[in-house]
């Protein structure tokens, strides 16, 4: 790449690794658009409802599975109180998380209530449920959206595995490009399946009231074994046979507690007619509307496909392969073109839902490991808000266990199902229990009702967890039961660690910041050959100042040396000395740790090892040469009183450098230009002048963004500085007398009037007059 013609500039060429990105991601995001990736409340229920939404399709399944190989045709009449008992368990979590919606309208998942109100060792409990029961969302939820697409498309059966993990990597893909751009592409299917739901609900009800709906043949090619009925309540089903029908039904639930925890991402603006509400408020409103919205819409569907199960009387296939929802469709909208049309949209509907009901967890998985993180008890990692304003690092983890756990169980709902629910419920159970201390603890107005409310939901869940876990114990829960305390102790001795390094960090930092400068400053360069890596790295040292700059050459191969050393006479290099030191072991490492310990004689010596590298382009180039320098310093850091700093000089593929035609100057990429615009593109204010047109020594007005903010010691002068910009130019504001101003942050924007003075090249005004100024947020 040239260089720029503009003196003082150099412009880098991008990385392969950056362009590719920006390629499949698109342009990144500035911080500032965080605010804007809000969601309305139709996109919300899409995305954040996907999952619970999608279990329709598969929960009625699941519990005739377990009560036709039991009680056999009298699974047909249990399914129905069932169903209701289940329903019953969704009422009691959905007043549940409406309380916890306005009690923690940032982020009111279990993981955080429980760690609010019962420390943080208990809200690990919540963390590992909750991870868990993400990733078992992703590879229940595609695998029963491919076993929908083979029922349409028989042919696909072959290739389950292979379509389960191509459909994990497109959600990851929508996910990472950003949560408006997911919502965009992931809101038409899911009221796609909600329409055509309701709609064979609707014509089967019908057909069923004139007499034209009829039950089919039970006895079908693949399907599973079918008990005796017998007479008696439960048609001959013990309670555990109903108990573990009632634990398979209970997956419908899951998904439910998504919009608490994800209310950060609604709108900030509300309105219903002529009430409107904005701020956090509106959001909590928002949330809460949404999340009625996707219960009722949940309980409708559920019981209808259970209510038309009870007269169509579907059987599953022990390949799962027609589902009992397909079969469903095929009896009620009949052979005709369009009774085919309308099986094929159901089923081709049903797979979409199905599939993409995992984007509820690549919403929730790498925001609730984001919060653990930022606690210190998962990898710091998962904090980092990616090229997309996304948690990246979240979503990739996910991906990578969700396919591994398709492959693992060859995407067999049946072997996945025995995993599932058991981390949902147990979190739902927490949250429950930890809204009932928080009421305690506070006892806002009517704060019994809602004890009683949380108290309830908290009762029922972990009746239904410990119902699944012994029901489901022999069949696979026995891995979650054991997974879970594993997961809970890791989670804690990461944070242990973290508080260990921190306080070690920590301890003596303030003494050490005031701690006088050490009276002696030696500087030791450390030669290889003569080259200009080497002079660059001298002329670093000279910069310095110190009081001892040594030029260091340890003898490897002496006859290098003896060029060296000839090479050295020559060139003179500012009168600096070499030394030329013995290594007759040839273990440098430890011969630079040994001359540094030499020379530190006491607490106020201190020794800098600057180690030029040679920054080769190209993996051939990379290869050919080895990393000594990040070996020394690695070695030298440990010792006390010394530092080692590497002083890189980055050759091009043709041999060349990249040289800057002003030291100095930032290096910016176009990438960094181009965002830099976008951060400082203020809308004009009235009277505002652009800063690259003051004149020193005038009152004038100007608009732009807050870069950056100087932050004083306690012992300094009280005063605040900060740098406003434009796309023209920067301005300093110092406000004396003061050490902090509310509102005032790096990237706020901000209108200013005062007086300009010139110092040096900056442009200062003293205390000037400012107004704040916000984006405000589109609304629907």
């Amino acid at each position: 790449m040239e260089d720029s013609e503009t003196p003082g500039a150099y412009i880098p060429s991008e990385t392969l690794a950056y362009r590719l990105k920006r390629l499949f991601l698109g342009q990144p995001l500035v911080s500032e658009k965080l605010s804007t990736e809000k969601l309305n409340k139709s996109i919300a229920l899409a995305i954040l409802s996907s999952d619970v939404m999608s279990s329709c399709a598969y929960a009625t399944e699941q519990i005739l599975i377990v009560l036709i190989m039991a009680i056999g045709v009298g699974a047909y009449t249990l399914v129905i109180p069932v169903t209701i008992g289940i329903l019953v368990v969704l009422l009691a979590v959905t007043l549940s998380y409406l309380q916890v919606i306005p009690s923690y309208p940032k982020a009111g998942g279990a993981y955080v209530v429980s760690r609010d109100n019962f420390g943080n060792s208990i809200a690990q409990i919540a963390s590992a449920a909750l991870l868990i029961d993400y990733t078992l969302t992703v590879a229940v939820s595609v695998a029963s959206g491919v076993d929908a697409l083979v029922s349409a498309v028989p042919s696909l059966g072959n290739f389950k595995v292979e379509l389960s993990v191509l459909f994990v990597l497109i959600i990851a893909y929508g996910n990472l490009r950003g949560i408006r751009e997911a919502g965009k592409a992931f809101s038409l299917p899911t009221f796609v399946f909600i329409g055509n739901l309701y709609l064979l609900i609707g014509v089967g009800i019908y057909k069923w009231v004139t007499g034209s709906l009829v039950a089919q043949n039970m006895h079908q090619n693949g399907a599973i074994s079918i008990g005796r009925a017998s007479s008696g309540l439960m048609m001959g089903a013990s309670f555990f046979i109903v108990a573990q029908a009632f634990a398979n039904g209970g997956t419908a639930l899951t998904g439910t507690e998504a919009i608490s925890n994800g209310v950060s991402v609604f709108k900030t603006h509300y309105r219903f007619g002529r009430k409107v509400i904005d701020g956090i408020n509106g959001q909590v409103k928002n949330a809460k509307v949404t999340l009625i919205s996707m219960s009722l819409i949940l309980g409708s569907m559920f019981f209808g496909i259970s209510l038309l199960s009870a007269k169509i009387h579907p059987i599953p296939r022990v390949s799962e392969t027609p589902t009992v929802v397909a079969q469903i469709a095929d009896v009620v909208y009949g052979h005709g073109t369009f009774g085919h049309f309308f099986y094929l949209l159901l089923q081709f509907s049903t797979m979409a839902i199905l599939v993409l009901a995992a984007n509820t967890s690549f919403t929730g998985f790498p925001l609730l490991a984001s919060f653990a993180a930022e606690d210190s008890f998962l990898p710091r990692q998962l904090t980092k808000r990616g090229h997309r304003l996304v948690f990246s690092n979240g979503i990739m983890v996910l991906t990578v266990v969700s396919v591994a756990l398709l492959i693992v169980t060859r995407a067999q709902v049946s072997s996945l199902i025995a995993l599932y629910a058991i981390g949902v419920f147990t979190g739902f159970t927490l949250a429950g229990a930890g809204m009932v201390k928080h009421h305690l603890t506070y006892k806002e107005k009517g704060y019994k009702r809602k004890i009683l409310i949380n108290g309830s939901s908290a009762v029922l869940c972990v009746f239904v967890d410990l119902m699944f876990i012994v029901t489901k114990f022999t069949e696979g829960a026995w891995l979650v039961v054991v997974l879970m305390p594993i997961m809970v102790f890791t989670f804690i001795y990461l944070h242990k660690q973290y508080e260990e390094e921190n306080k070690v960090l920590e301890q003596d930092a303030q003494v050490l910041c005031e701690a006088p400068a050490a009276k002696k400053h030696i500087v030791i360069v450390l030669v290889e050959r003569i080259d200009v890596a080497t002079a660059r790295a001298i002329q670093y040292a000279r910069s310095l100042n110190p009081d001892e700059l040594r030029a260091v050459h340890f003898i490897l191969d002496p006859m290098e040396s003896n060029v060296l050393e000839e090479s050295w006479m020559k060139l003179g290099l500012s009168q600096i000395t070499l030394d030329l030191v013995e290594c007759p072991d040839r273990r440098l490492g430890r011969s630079v740790v040994s001359m540094v310990t030499e020379l530190i004689t006491g607490s106020d010596t201190e020794v800098s090892v600057l180690l030029p590298r040679r920054v080769y382009v190209g993996s051939l180039r990379r290869v050919l040469h080895d990393r000594t320098a990040e070996r020394i310093s690695a070695v030298v850091s440990v010792i006390p009183n010394a530092s080692a700093t590497v002083i890189p000089y980055r050759l091009t593929k043709k041999g060349g450098s990249r040289k800057l035609h002003a030291f100095g100057h930032k290096a910016r990429s176009q990438a960094d230009l181009e965002l830099e615009q976008e951060q400082v593109n203020v809308a004009n204010v009235r009277g505002s002048v652009k800063i690259d047109s003051i004149v020193p020594r005038t009152r004038v007005k100007i608009a732009g963004r807050i870069t950056s903010v100087r932050v004083q010691p306690k012992a300094g002068v009280p005063s605040l500085e900060c740098v406003l910009s434009d796309l023209t130019g920067k301005v300093i504001l110092q406000f004396q007398g003061r050490r902090t101003i509310p509102g005032i942050n790096p990237g706020v924007r901000l209108v200013a009037e005062g007086t300009v003075m010139k110092k040096g090249s900056q442009l200062i005004i003293l205390n000037p007059t400012y107004e704040l100024h916000s984006e405000v947020e589109n609304v629907d």
